[in-house]
């Protein structure tokens, strides 16, 4: 992308804008001097119809979308006279990631957030990235795409953000390790007979992170971390016995980085999503972000202590995944994606979802890699069908 007068305003579009990242990434660029600072070339949202409108009028977004094909009218009326474009449905979210940017910040959960963000990345764009399907599903394609296209990779995730801060770019040969945190989720401390007694509702109520249903969740199954250690070893380029996962409760140290000299580099702070956006918004600068600032004489203890597999297979899952390569990764998140609605529907217990996603992976155990993002597509697809599958016979032989 061509540089660009250091007088003109930052361009940055927001994908995903009425979710937990995008408003998140709205504040953040609000503090920091908002509409006289950062232009808005598209914005986008799902059904959340009266939030994304003020949003786009907000920013004065030249192009606002809404993935939900069947609300454009209703997106139409409440743009009214705003001089805002507007957009629906999946052609349009692709036309939004198109859009000439500086910066895309790609917050869209799941593989619907794929297609949009390669668009950006076909245009140049850099990319902050908060949605780890895009890595997870279709790896070695995006990496690709992003080499040709010449944008750089800005993950937005806590932990990767902070493996990014940490990981000396002249030092990469001596990388011996990476290692995620994680806070263990509400069930950390659980026996198996209590989790799989445990509901959506318990499940969604995160002790250190404030975020949607589905991603609450997936974090007390430790799927959000299974999904995380694929994402590392594409961002990262490590091996898979080179990823670490450690549970650690207060969430302060966001990830580390371990280096062959013994040395093990952290990058701590507060719980906030608002550090690692704002990195990614500022980069390669740092700006005065509004988080809280650690007060160590406050802080009584960090806690840290090996997750425990049998309660939370997903990260076994995870290293098989890493292990088999090809279209794993996108069989593993089709098939927990399915496995998580039916939790949440009430049609699975907790425990189950591993179970699901497991017996899936081994049926789509075939050796095969994606060389598009139809293929990618249709592994998804494929997934989610042996999920439903695997879920009905369940249900046949409990009755």
């Amino acid at each position: 992308m061509n540089s660009s007068p250091a007088t003109r305003k930052r361009r940055i579009s927001i994908l995903g804008a009425t979710g937990s990242i995008g408003r998140n990434t709205l504040d953040v660029m609000a503090h920091l001097g908002g509409r006289e600072v950062f232009e808005v070339p598209a914005i986008t949202g799902m059904g959340n119809i009266e939030l994304l409108a003020a949003q786009a009028r907000q920013t004065d977004a030249k192009f606002a979308v809404t993935a939900d094909l069947a609300r454009y009218h209703d997106l139409k009326s409440a743009l009214a006279g705003s001089g805002i474009e507007v957009g629906a449905g999946p052609s349009a979210l692709i036309e939004a990631g198109a859009r000439d940017t500086d910066l895309l910040m790609a917050g869209i959960v799941g593989i619907a957030g794929l297609a949009p963000t390669l668009a950006a990345v076909a245009n140049g764009a850099n990319i902050a990235l908060a949605n780890k399907e895009c890595l997870v599903s279709a790896g070695d394609l995006f990496h690709e795409a992003i080499t040709k296209g010449g944008g750089e990779l800005l993950p937005v995730d806590s932990e990767h953000n902070a493996i990014f801060q940490v990981l000396e770019e002249n030092q990469r040969h001596a990388v011996d390790r990476i290692i995620l945190t994680a806070s263990g989720g509400p069930f950390r401390d659980y026996t198996r007979e209590q989790m799989a007694a445990v509901t959506p509702e318990t499940a969604a109520a995160h002790p250190n992170w404030s975020m949607g249903l589905k991603i609450s969740i997936d974090s007390a199954s430790m799927f959000n971390k299974a999904l995380e250690m694929i994402e590392a070893r594409h961002l990262f380029g490590m091996r898979p016995e080179q990823i670490e996962v450690i549970v650690h409760p207060q969430s302060i140290i966001h990830s580390m980085v371990g280096y062959t000299d013994g040395s093990v580099l952290a990058q701590l702070g507060a719980p906030d999503m608002r550090h690692a956006i704002g990195y990614a918004i500022a980069y390669p600068r740092r700006a005065s972000l509004p988080v809280e600032r650690l007060d160590f004489a406050k802080l009584a203890q960090l806690d840290f202590f090996a997750p425990d597999e049998t309660r939370f297979p997903a990260l076994g899952l995870a290293r098989t995944a890493m292990q088999r390569g090809g279209l794993q990764g996108a069989v593993l998140n089709g098939a927990k994606e399915i496995a998580l609605e039916a939790f949440i529907a009430g049609q699975i217990g907790f425990l189950e979802m591993a179970d699901i996603v497991a017996a899936t992976m081994d049926k789509l155990n075939d050796g095969r890699v994606a060389l598009n993002i139809d293929d990618v597509y249709a592994a998804d697809r494929e997934a989610r069908d042996v999920a439903q599958s695997v879920i009905a016979n369940s249900a046949r032989i409990a009755m």
